[in-house]
């Protein structure tokens, strides 16, 4: 998209921060592809700026050279993630720079993409253009660090959502959970729905809520919410032995619904495909069930998802939690107690002494309306690489 001109600090790290602000536009509606901002600047000027909306549509680096026109000659161009410099749907935004004349790149983070990594930049300065890579390069690897973790992990980044009263239940012991929360934590709730390329969630939480698993756009509070709401994340269901109801609201939503299983059952599956599931059969775990790394991999490797949203229950929440594979946990704490027969909020069951116990680095806590919003990262998380650069995964070579 374009944006007006107008006069801005010289700041090199503001230019980037103003490229960032940009890149966020994308926020809802980039994915598989990752958000980019580009600014021109001239003289001390912004001369043309853009963003990458849509996969399939130019990229940031497009329309701020269509906006600025001729004046690009000579600017300098600040890009939040390094130029690409191959065909793909579009052609590659290096060679756009070096044909306007640009004499300068300023680059956030350089991309991880097999099909880039690097010749991006390699192509600039052969071009004689002055390149300098890692300005805010820790924002803008938040910023994408979906995409990050495809590319160098081979799976998506995983959040944990859960919703929970002060004494730490989910729901009764009938199974009735609605709402413990309120309409702000909701609405909070389907903007991180509305950020992910896939909502996940096990069958016996389908069961018991017959989710939906949609993004609605009444309840987003966002400005183009319609818009948004149009893309609605694929719906995993987690079903180890196709127990998904035939009359399941997830099967009549726009959108897709991927059921996960590990069951041969030729006749349920036929069933389920005719209700407009779609099952995938992966590998299963010692303990009968779907092995989470093997549905992760798929998730990013055939449906190109950078983020997943685990929306579940204690089983799969803890599963998800115990095995390492939960990146960050959006915790929705409501003042209100549902008493010690209610459900708990995970199943843990290999944790007897305090020595077992799993910490959390809590990064952030607010209010949302009369709940709070607690961000966690599993301390196991925060020990390893928290930038997603892990060593040892083969990262996806599917170019979005």
């Amino acid at each position: 998209m374009r944006r007006k001109q107008g006069m801005v600090t010289p700041n090199p790290e503001a230019w980037m921060a103003r490229a960032l602000r940009l890149a966020r536009h994308g926020y809802y509606t980039a994915h598989p592809n990752p958000c980019v901002g580009c600014v021109l600047v001239k003289r001390q000027t912004v001369v043309g700026e853009g963003y990458h909306a849509r996969a399939g549509e130019p990229h940031a680096e497009i329309h701020a050279l269509r906006a600025a026109g001729e004046a690009a000659r000579g600017a300098t161009a600040y890009v939040t993630l390094e130029p690409c410099s191959h065909h793909g749907r579009t052609g590659p935004c290096a060679e756009a720079l070096i044909e306007a004349g640009v004499k300068r790149v300023v680059i956030a983070l350089s991309d991880p993409n097999p099909q880039v990594a690097g010749r991006g930049m390699k192509m600039l300065r052969e071009a004689g253009i002055d390149v300098e890579c890692g300005v805010l390069e820790n924002d803008a690897r938040e910023l994408n660090r979906g995409f990050l973790s495809r590319m160098h992990r081979g799976r998506p980044f995983v959040c944990l959502k859960m919703a929970m009263s002060l004494d730490g239940r989910t729901a009764m012991a009938s199974g009735e959970s609605q709402w413990i929360t309120g309409p702000c934590a909701r609405s909070e709730v389907q903007r991180l729905r509305a950020r992910s390329g896939a909502v996940i969630s096990g069958v016996d939480s389908v069961i018991a809520d017959d989710s939906r698993l949609t993004v609605r756009a009444d309840q987003l509070d966002l400005p183009d919410a319609e818009t948004i709401a149009g893309r609605q994340p694929l719906r995993v269901i987690v079903d180890s032995r196709l127990r998904l109801p035939l009359a399941a609201k997830c099967l009549r939503q726009p959108g897709r619904t991927l059921v996960a299983t590990c069951s041969c059952d030729a006749e349920r599956r036929q069933r389920l495909e005719a209700q407009g599931a779609e099952v995938v059969c992966l590998p299963s775990a010692p303990d009968g069930r779907v092995e989470p790394g093997a549905l992760l991999e798929y998730l990013a490797n055939a449906e190109d998802i950078n983020e997943a949203l685990l929306e579940t229950g204690a089983t799969l929440a803890g599963a998800m939690l115990d095995g390492g594979w939960v990146d960050e946990m959006v915790l929705f704490v409501a003042p209100t107690l549902l008493g010690g027969t209610a459900r708990p909020l995970f199943e843990l069951p290999g944790l007897v002494r305090m020595s077992q116990q799993k910490p959390l680095d809590i990064t952030d806590i607010r209010a949302l309306g009369q709940d709070w919003r607690i961000i966690a990262i599993p301390h196991s998380r925060r020990l390893q690489a928290t930038d997603t650069q892990e060593t040892g995964a083969q990262p996806s070579t599917k170019v979005p």
